[in-house]
C-alpha cells in the first residue's frame, strides 16, 4: 500500500459523432467490486475536500465534468494528479491520505468505492494516519 499502487486508470471511451460513452466494471475496469457510489458538486470554484484516509477502501476517482487536483500522501511521499477527462480515474489504494483542491467551476466528480460507508474505516486526523502507516 503505497503511491505506486495507485495509477491513472483508462476506461473504455466508445467516440460516437452523437455523444460519446465510457462504462466501468467492477472486478473488470477496476479491481474491486463496487458497492457503492457517491458523488461531490457544487464544489466552489478552488475549493477543497478530502483530508482522510481509509482503511480498507479502495476507490477510484473520477472527474465527470470541469477538473480537480488530488493530492496522494502515504506517509513518506506525496505525488498530485490532476484529473479532466471522464474516460480516465484515478485508482486510490487503501491506507493513502487524500486531499482534492483546485476544483473548476462547475466540476462533479464520482468515486467508486469497495465499500458501503462506515465511519470506523476513516483516518481523520493525519498524525493518527501516520501512526497507522509505520505500523503497516
Amino acid at each position: 500500500m503505497s503511491l505506486a499502487d495507485c495509477k491513472l486508470i483508462d476506461l473504455p471511451k466508445i467516440a460516437d459523432p452523437r455523444g460519446n460513452l465510457t462504462f466501468i466494471e467492477g472486478l473488470q475496469h477496476v479491481p474491486f467490486s463496487i458497492h457503492r457510489v457517491y458523488y461531490l458538486y457544487d464544489v466552489p470554484g478552488g475549493g477543497e475536500r478530502g483530508g482522510h484516509a481509509h482503511k480498507a477502501l479502495q476507490q477510484l476517482i473520477i472527474a465527470m465534468s470541469g477538473s480537480f487536483d488530488i493530492v496522494l500522501d502515504d506517509g513518506r511521499e506525496k505525488k498530485r494528479f490532476h484529473l479532466n477527462r471522464s474516460y480516465n480515474g484515478l485508482y486510490v489504494c487503501p491506507m493513502i491520505w487524500r486531499e482534492l483542491d483546485n476544483f473548476s467551476s462547475g466540476s462533479v466528480c464520482m468515486v467508486l468505492a469497495s465499500n458501503r460507508y462506515s465511519e470506523d474505516d476513516y483516518y481523520r486526523d493525519y498524525n493518527e494516519f501516520l501512526l497507522a502507516r509505520r505500523k503497516v
